[in-house]
């Protein structure tokens, strides 16, 4: 099998379009995908719960609209809200990680 040489490994990709890591533009995409990832795993979470965002903020004390914005990735999430959606909202908890 012949190889493609127009194909780049992801490395490269996110390099030629955000920056080489520990630059300020690649630091800012890898900030706003964590996110997004956030959103997503609430949303898919809330889905397999068959909640709808209204009925997950009632349970968490905030709004649907605040449950959309996070989901949609449009919103900063404080820590003490995403903990009460997490475990007021969905019955789950939160395990955070730091890497330095």
């Amino acid at each position: 099998m012949k190889a493609n040489k127009k194909l780049t490994s992801f490395d490269d990709h996110l390099n030629e379009q955000y920056g080489e890591i520990g630059t300020e533009s690649r630091k800012k995409f890898e900030e706003e995908f964590e996110a997004f990832k956030i959103g997503v795993l609430i949303q898919e979470a809330r889905k397999r719960q068959q909640l709808t965002q209204q009925q997950l903020a009632d349970k968490a004390g905030t709004t649907k609209n605040y449950i959309s914005r996070i989901e949609n990735n449009a919103s900063d999430i404080r820590l003490s809200t995403l903990m009460r959606i997490i475990h007021e909202g969905l019955g789950g908890s939160l395990k955070l990680s730091l890497e330095i």
